[in-house]
């Protein structure tokens, strides 16, 4: 196979890791499984640069690791980087999307209330501002099934709140929630409009913040945070 050149590798590298990085964390190479350049080279038609990039990737991402004259092992999925926002883009595509779904739902009702507690105290007035537009925005997006674009300020209002909170662990956390969000709306893991308690709640939280008051602000946060554990388990009940 000749060798490939510029953006033709690019493409094929990002075509590769479309199909390798599902199938790892779905299961189909399981932990312990061996990736084999030659293999892969010629099961995806590719040449062996491109199946040693789109491996380095996924070495980034904690899914395998390479060992010369082995190949690239998958690993258990204790050692994924689960934070990951392709490796969440991925598991949400697959058979263990509900477990998943819930697993980082519990991590934000952790993190968010005590995120929008601090943006309360901390939060500049542009902040204030965002808070306000985005929240405004999904009261406008939030029926006629605009999921789209309702998702554009579901995601914005989110990462202006942990950013916000001026703590910059819970502001990395900003691509986990957009992923988590982007993936209950692609996999339509939400209603055709969504709640509009919780579309009150956002707008309640934004006006919180601007007036200072944490207490509220954490409690409003919580609301929201338990609703949507509630709305999966009718959703995607666990079995």
């Amino acid at each position: 196979m000749p060798p490939e050149r510029g953006g033709a590798r690019q493409g094929l590298h990002a075509r590769l890791l479309a199909q390798l990085g599902p199938a790892i964390t779905a299961g189909e190479y399981p932990t312990g499984s061996v990736l084999r350049a030659d293999e892969l080279a010629e099961r995806y038609e590719v040449s062996r640069t491109v199946v040693r990039e789109a491996v380095r990737v996924l070495e980034s991402m904690r899914l395998v690791e390479s060992r010369r004259r082995v190949g690239a092992t998958v690993r258990p999925i204790e050692e994924w980087n689960v934070y990951d926002p392709q490796v969440i883009t991925w598991r949400l595509a697959g058979s263990d999307r509900a477990r998943q779904l819930r697993s980082l739902t519990v991590l934000r009702s952790a993190v968010e209330p005590v995120a929008a507690r601090l943006a309360a105290e901390l939060a500049t007035a542009e902040q204030c501002a965002e808070l306000t537009e985005h929240a405004l925005g999904m009261v406008a997006t939030s029926r006629g099934q605009q999921l789209d674009a309702y998702l554009v300020h579901d995601v914005a209002f989110h990462r202006v709140i942990l950013r916000a909170s001026g703590n910059e662990m819970f502001a990395q956390l900003g691509d986990v929630v957009a992923a988590v969000l982007t993936g209950r709306t692609q996999h339509q893991v939400m209603f055709v409009d969504p709640d509009p308690a919780a579309v009150t709640l956002h707008v309640q939280v934004a006006e919180a913040v601007r007036a200072r008051d944490a207490a509220r602000a954490e409690e409003l946060t919580r609301e929201i945070a338990v609703g949507a554990l509630a709305e999966l388990d009718i959703l995607t009940p666990e079995e």
